[in-house]
């Protein structure tokens, strides 16, 4: 086997899926993770046993990611095209009216998760046989100023972009690629379980094909380009954020999010 391969976290649905059936059409191989050992079984069967795995993975485990590339590395023919970090969960609400579990679920999951998916992975994207693998991380438009209301997500975001820029420096040298993308609401079921005034404001303008879209062209960019926002408020919220003072950045964040 020779087709290129790439191996995707939070599979089950939502972005993970489009995704998945995206890479499946452009004739790769994909390896389906997800906590949901059903969801991605079902997606397996519907994209053909040859053309997927399906495999159940608690991203939070770092003990379990080894094993994991390691079968897929083994069934896509010794090879790791793409780690595409994509797991992730989100709670909206007044930061202290969240549980601290909660918080501490969203960074176990969004930070530690993404952290044990970069370390392990590190060996099978070093082996790539063109020189050099790429890992492409899944942050967010929160990773450009604070969300309120999405506290801790949103400090995962920041945390994950951070990772990137730093891996990214690291790992040049051993022509492995490092990007992170940055949509702003997604329609999936995540999003439909947030309660935000920012959404009511801005709307729920991307679907999970439009970010499966901006992966694609990520994971096939020539040059090196770090971020990728997606959407065209992605891209004028990132450019404001560039461009403005601080102080009319976080008083558009500010107004958006319900908290002038």
């Amino acid at each position: 086997m020779n087709r290129r391969a790439i191996f995707i976290t939070g599979a089950a649905q939502g972005i993970g899926a489009a995704t998945a059936e995206r890479f499946v059409r452009q004739g790769w191989f994909v390896g389906l993770h997800d906590i949901d050992r059903a969801g991605v079984e079902a997606l397996r069967d519907r994209l053909g046993a040859d053309n997927a795995i399906a495999a159940q993975l608690d991203v939070r485990d770092a003990a379990a990611w080894s094993p994991a590339l390691q079968r897929f590395w083994d069934a896509a023919g010794q090879r790791l095209d793409v780690l595409l970090n994509n797991a992730g969960i989100a709670t909206s609400g007044a930061f202290e009216s969240l549980p601290v579990a909660t918080h501490h679920a969203i960074l176990e999951v969004n930070l530690n998760g993404v952290i044990n998916g970069a370390h392990a992975g590190h060996d099978f994207l070093r082996r790539h046989p063109g020189g050099g693998g790429r890992l492409i991380n899944l942050a967010s438009a929160s990773a450009i100023y604070g969300a309120a209301g999405l506290a801790s997500y949103s400090a995962t975001k920041f945390a994950v972009r951070g990772l990137t820029e730093a891996l990214d420096l690291e790992w040049r040298g051993q022509g492995i690629r490092v990007c992170d993308l940055w949509p702003l609401f997604v329609s999936t079921r995540m999003v439909e379980g947030l309660s935000l005034p920012s959404i009511r404001s801005l709307g729920v303008r991307l679907t999970a094909d439009d970010v499966a879209s901006a992966i694609w062209k990520a994971a096939n960019h020539r040059g090196h380009r770090v971020h990728w926002p997606v959407g065209a408020q992605a891209h004028a919220l990132y450019l404001a954020s560039r461009w403005l003072p601080h102080r009319l950045t976080r008083a558009v964040t500010a107004r958006l999010s319900g908290h002038r």
